[in-house]
């Protein structure tokens, strides 16, 4: 189903999605093993940029290693860590914060110097990422202070998560009942703003016109690819289908079912 042909020797990297590329909840999906052994195998650079929050890098290197996945925590980059950068951007160092998140987020804001508080009294700054803990309080308290001026960050605005039972609410979810309580949209860090890639990118050593993106969403990870600059292709194993694409005003360079047919069609038949 590839949209064009490219020939391979002008691919130097790749920058990976998680879920819905290389696994779908628990399941890992056909092709991510031997497309990872693969590049690892012939030298091709490789990093993970995903708007996942509610992991560390560490952990989420752990889960792929332990599905048989070639990955290491510094070849991984997350939302949360988008985030801390872009609340570095616009609060002071030290400024108190009110967070919904797991701990993939907590740890890298608390790491970075941020008071985090147990209610909205004194927040300068929201950060939202999925909670699968998220209460009613929490929602009132990031509320609160949202409303009181607080500087409103969402990590990323996926409204679903696709799991192996089928797809759950996102954290776009959480920041759309947020918004419509408030009135106010937050600021989002993840995709599909470029900053992800740009990091991944130079972790890389790599320019942009050399590199492909892989994933399974049109409006983050395809947008975000096309707004870095990088070549991108969706396999359709995860949230979008081909009915979005067809309805879409942007296109992926390449279109395929699976990473075996990516692999197949990118860099000849897998051994």
């Amino acid at each position: 189903m590839s949209r064009h042909h490219l020939g391979n020797a002008s691919i130097q990297g790749v920058i990976f999605d998680m879920d819905g590329v290389l696994w779908r909840g628990e399941d890992l999906l056909p092709g991510a093993r031997d497309l990872l052994r693969y590049l690892s195998d012939t030298q091709i650079p490789y990093a993970f940029a995903t708007n996942n929050a509610t992991k560390t890098p560490d952990q989420i290197s752990a889960e792929g290693q332990m599905r048989g996945l070639e990955m290491s925590s510094h070849q991984v980059l997350t939302s949360s860590m988008a985030a801390v950068s872009l609340a570095q951007t616009h609060l002071q160092d030290g400024s108190k914060i009110f967070v919904i998140g797991e701990q993939g987020l907590i740890e890298p804001l608390s790491k970075a110097g941020f008071e985090l508080l147990p209610s909205a009294n004194g927040a300068l700054g929201v950060v939202v990422g999925l909670d699968r803990e998220v209460s009613w309080d929490k929602l009132s308290e990031a509320a609160y202070a949202i409303e009181n001026g607080a500087f409103f960050i969402g990590t990323n605005a996926d409204l679903s998560l696709p799991t192996e039972r089928g797809f759950a609410p996102g954290n776009g979810a959480i920041l759309q009942a947020l918004e419509v309580t408030t009135s106010v949209s937050p600021t989002i860090a993840g995709k599909p703003d470029p900053l992800l890639f740009q990091q991944a990118l130079e972790k890389l050593s790599l320019n942009a016109e050399n590199t492909l993106v892989i994933g399974d969403r049109l409006e983050t990870d395809i947008l975000g690819g096309i707004r870095a600059g990088i070549q991108t292709s969706m396999v359709l194993t995860g949230a979008s289908t081909v009915a979005d694409l067809e309805r879409s005003t942007f296109q992926p360079d390449f279109i395929y079912q699976d990473l075996v047919e990516l692999h197949r069609d990118l860099w000849g038949t897998i051994k």
